[in-house]
């Protein structure tokens, strides 16, 4: 791991909420981002902050998620995720992300993450697979 990795780092993502990104159930005229969906996206924002001073063969996995989904997003709106590392210990990060659309604070969310040996996750998995006969 990078020593350049600091809390008070930000990162911005800007998305488009697409289609995709949506709830389907209630029907065509109330099509909004969905809440899974920004899950998803805060924990791929904070990653991205981290694999920027993460060494060769390492990545994170995220470990806690607390999310207050606190706005609609309609489908072609922008959102921006303005994430911030917060704390650092070892290999666990912590983040606090808030998100916006255009007209609105869409979420506010506090973010997990451990950081991993890719090497040794893979050995970790293979060897739970032959546990199951998986292999």
């Amino acid at each position: 791991m990078n020593t350049s990795l600091q809390p008070g780092m930000r990162y911005t993502s800007k998305l488009e909420v697409t289609r995709d990104r949506t709830v389907d159930f209630m029907g065509e005229k109330a099509r909004v981002y969905s809440t899974p969906m920004l899950v998803n996206d805060v924990e791929l924002a904070c990653r991205e902050l981290l694999l920027q001073h993460l060494d060769s063969g390492q990545d994170s996995v995220g470990t806690r998620i607390e999310l207050d989904h606190l706005a609609a997003t309609l489908v072609g709106m922008t959102v921006n995720l303005e994430v911030e590392l917060t704390e650092i210990s070892g290999r666990a990060a912590t983040f606090t992300v808030e998100g916006h659309d255009s007209v609105e604070l869409i979420c506010r969310a506090v973010h997990k993450r451990f950081i991993v040996d890719i090497a040794t996750i893979e050995k970790r998995l293979a060897a739970k697979a032959a546990k199951l006969e998986l292999t």
